[in-house]
Parts: C-alpha cells; structure tokens; sequence
C-alpha cells in the first residue's frame, strides 16, 4: 500500500536572504514517503547523507545517492518519493527566476538553467553537514555564527561551481501510454528484458513503443532503459554492494558485461563512475 503523499517539506522556514543567500535544512524521510510536485522562487541543491531519494521533474527523473547531488533551477516544479530511508540535506540559494548558476556564478550560463547531477566531494559532504539548520522564527543568529554561516557558504558556492557534472538522469515522455511504461521501468527495471515484455504489459504493440520512444525521447528503448540501470546501479553502489551481486540484480550474466555497458554509457570504468 503507497503512502499517501505529504506537502512541501517546510521550505518557507528557510528562505534564503540577501544577509543569508545559502539556507540548509536536514530531513529524515522514510522509505516510501512521497512528497507532492512544488516548486520555490529559490534554487536548490538536493544530496543525501544516507540512503536514496527520487526527484522527478516534467521531463526527467534523477536518483540522488549520497555520492551525488542535483541542482534544481529557481521555478522549477519537482516531486520527491524515498527509495531507501534516507537523511535528505536541501540547499535553498538566493536565485531570482530568470537567473542561472549558484550564487554570484555568471549570469546566463545555460548549463545551470536545467537540472543536473554533480559529484560530491569530500569537502562539499563535510561543509554542507556544517551548516546551520536551524529554521526561522527562533533567536536571531549572533554575529560570531552568522560570520560563520557566511564563510560556509561561500566555500559551498565555490564547490558547487566546481562540482564535476555525471551523465545521470532518465528523460520522461509526456506521451501517457509511454509514461505509464517508463514509470514501471523505473519501479521495477528488471521485470521484463526486452521492449516486447514492457509493451504488453501497456497493450501497445512493440512497434508503436518503440516510434514513441524515438519521437518523445529521441533515443531507442535499450538506450534508455541502460540509464535506468546506471541509476538503480549507483544506488546500490551508495550501499556498499559489491559489482557483482549489482550486476546480477540488474540482469547481467556477468560483472564484466556490465561493466562494458557502463564504460559505452558514461566513458569511464565503473570503480570511478561509482566511487
């Protein structure tokens, strides 16, 4: 039985200010839990410090290990559901709409208008669990703290805009016959190996499925599906399972044969992609 969905997680508690452009915030979700599609007049840097979260926008879908983070542009509507239990960290960051990047990045870069998924390093991890959680409407910060926070932040501005960009994520069709079938995949991406599977289960002939897939998305089913496994992979690479037992759970008869799927789809060996 799904739980039934919760509403925006307290944002306007932490809304970022001139004098504190960089709020945090911390929150454990259980599995399961979904939060509803909302948006925020601020940018937002999602990460996780343990376990994995699902953000799902418009047109894509992102899996948030504690190896990762992901940036949502100012405007941009996004719902949240809980793979695993998870301790969520959120970056809310003065960004008028309109305006790209983190902070006092330069104006109209366009990578920063859409969401992307970036490493995390070891710093961004540490400097982020230093920020201040508190929400407002309790005592003023004193000065000695408020100099703090301000130093934090731009350190974590600083790394953010350094933060290596990963080829991670799923597009999402607004077709509804190909989004039902996207959705299931994502949910249960082993259940069928082969489109002819996934399209029965919609009542769509595998043709018709696959000129959907090339229409809405651009890509072929087996492209697209290959990125769903990457995301449910890191996931469980967050967890500490060996490649291995990840490569069997996915459906491949080996860890070297996923292994080459995984150099094909991002260029790098899987013991950096999941570092």
């Amino acid at each position: 039985m799904l739980t039934p969905p919760i509403g925006p997680l307290t944002p306007h508690l932490y809304t970022p200010t001139p004098q504190r452009p960089l709020r945090a915030k911390k929150h454990h979700l259980s599995t399961d839990t979904r939060v509803v599609p909302h948006d925020h007049p601020w940018a937002q840097v999602a990460l996780s410090s343990t376990g994995v979260v699902r953000l799902t926008m418009e047109h894509g879908t992102y899996l948030v290990p504690p190896s990762r983070a992901l940036w949502i542009p100012a405007g941009m509507e996004h719902a949240v559901s809980v793979v695993e239990d998870a301790d969520l960290r959120t970056l809310y960051l003065l960004q008028p709409r309109g305006r790209s990047g983190p902070g006092v990045a330069p104006a109209g870069q366009a990578p920063w208008r859409q969401c992307r998924v970036l490493e995390v390093s070891e710093l961004l991890r540490a400097l982020v669990l230093e920020m201040n959680v508190l929400p407002d409407g309790g005592p003023p910060l004193d000065h000695d703290t408020l100099q703090r926070e301000q130093r934090l932040s731009a350190l974590i501005l600083d790394e953010l805009r350094r933060a290596r960009p990963v080829r991670l994520g799923v597009d999402l069709p607004t077709d509804k016959r190909l989004r039902t079938l996207c959705e299931a995949v994502l949910d249960d991406p082993t259940r069928h190996a082969t489109l002819d599977g996934w399209a029965r289960d919609t009542g769509a002939s595998p043709r018709t499925v696959a000129r959907l897939f090339r229409q809405e998305l651009g890509t072929t089913f087996v492209q697209w599906r290959q990125q769903v496994l990457l995301a449910k992979a890191l996931s469980m690479a967050a967890r500490k399972q060996p490649m291995g037992v990840i490569a069997a759970e996915l459906g491949y008869a080996s860890a070297s044969a996923f292994s080459a799927m995984v150099r094909r789809s991002v260029g790098a060996p899987p013991s950096r992609f999941f570092s």
